[in-house]
């Protein structure tokens, strides 16, 4: 059996460990502590000066992004159909309802009319939504510019999941902060890892404030445990910390390595009929192809993003299709939606190749071979 080649893996710098001995010389290993503030601090100063609340995972953030903008029981808020369940699963903890829209075909996020769109059926049933989560996915950044001009004709808050898309930019701003608040994913398969963990972004500093509260079981400052609210159990431990601030000194050379991934994929598997890459729709997007994914147009029985995922799988090399659809979801299924089949062709005809920043040219070349031998 050849070597196992995964999706994508941690990727460590080499620098961890130092910031973790130091953890544990100072007995900093609860949640907390000197690299929980300067992992802030330097998200800050790698996403122009936005405030950083870091926490133990993108879902505590979408969840406490979507208590901020006061998301509640019986509120509707407007989500992807083309995401991971993480982005709408907070939705629901808030005892509020998805209203779920289709994509674009050029960016493979949300689509902008259809946004519009949606938003005046929902004021027609005199509806408004309390928010819109707009998705980055596979780190390439949505029509923002469009999207914001949505939010803000409508006055609906928006909250940017950007799981996937740190090092990622539009128009030469960071995803993540295009909305009221951003989220990010530290997660063990994201572009840099603290193994587990998350970020709330914003550039409202009250924001960021509120969500470190939150994060810490909402407990007032007194001698005694006194509490006026509802909290969580949020925060990010000292130590993981220290693993993400070494990670995030070599960011700029995890993206260039996926950016690297996606040029080999797409100069070695260019003679594919019907082949078509996720791609930058114009020179304002700008990805860090966190996954390099795809979908086969024109595909048949015998050659299709299935039978490509098996013949990958037979050989050792991990592989996934794209997003199935919220809206066929059996969870999400019976949720106000707003399609186009966008999302549906994707899933249908899609695969993710594997990204890892850790892939050596040999690895690209077994894994177009065996593509190509299909």
């Amino acid at each position: 059996m050849n070597t196992r080649i995964l999706l994508s893996p941690p990727h460590m710098s080499g620098g961890e460990e130092q910031y973790i001995r130091e953890a544990f010389a100072t007995n900093w290993i609860a949640p907390l502590g000197p690299n929980v503030d300067q992992f802030e601090q330097e998200l800050s100063r790698y996403l122009a000066g936005n405030h950083a609340a870091v926490l133990n995972s993108g879902t505590a953030a979408i969840h406490l992004a979507l208590i901020l903008s006061g998301v509640g029981q019986g509120d509707e808020v407007i989500v992807p159909d083309f995401t991971f369940s993480a982005t709408v699963n907070p939705v629901i903890y808030q005892g509020a309802m998805p209203v779920i829209v289709d994509s674009e075909m050029n960016s493979w996020n949300m689509d902008p009319q259809l946004l519009e769109e949606a938003i005046n059926d929902r004021l027609k049933k005199n509806k408004k939504p309390k928010a819109i989560l707009v998705v980055d996915i596979y780190g390439m950044p949505a029509s923002m510019e469009e999207i914001v001009d949505i939010a803000a004709k409508y006055d609906i808050p928006l909250i940017e999941d950007s799981a996937e898309a740190l090092g990622s930019k539009y128009n030469g701003q960071p995803c993540s902060t295009f909305g009221e608040m951003g989220i990010l994913s530290f997660n063990g398969n994201k572009i840099i890892t603290t193994s587990g963990g998350g970020a709330l972004i914003s550039a409202n500093p009250s924001y960021a404030n509120r969500a470190r509260f939150l994060a810490s079981q909402a407990r007032e400052d007194a001698l005694h445990f006194e509490h006026l609210q509802v909290g969580y159990n949020y925060k990010m431990s000292n130590v993981l910390a220290g693993v993400g601030r070494s990670q995030l000194e070599v960011i700029d050379d995890r993206v260039a390595a996926r950016r690297y991934n996606n040029q080999c994929y797409r100069r070695l598997l260019s003679t594919i009929r019907g082949l078509v890459f996720q791609s930058e729709p114009t020179e304002k997007y700008f990805s860090n192809f966190w996954l390099t994914s795809v979908i086969f147009n024109e595909s048949d029985d015998r050659f299709n993003s299935r039978s490509v995922l098996e013949a990958l799988r037979a050989d050792n090399i991990d592989s996934r299709p794209l997003m199935k659809p919220m809206h066929l979801q059996p969870v999400f299924k019976e949720y106000p939606s707003y399609l186009n089949g966008v999302s549906e062709h994707l899933f249908s005809h899609g695969l993710c190749l594997p990204s890892g920043s850790g892939l050596l040219d040999q690895d690209i070349e077994r894994i177009c071979e065996r593509v190509l031998s299909v």
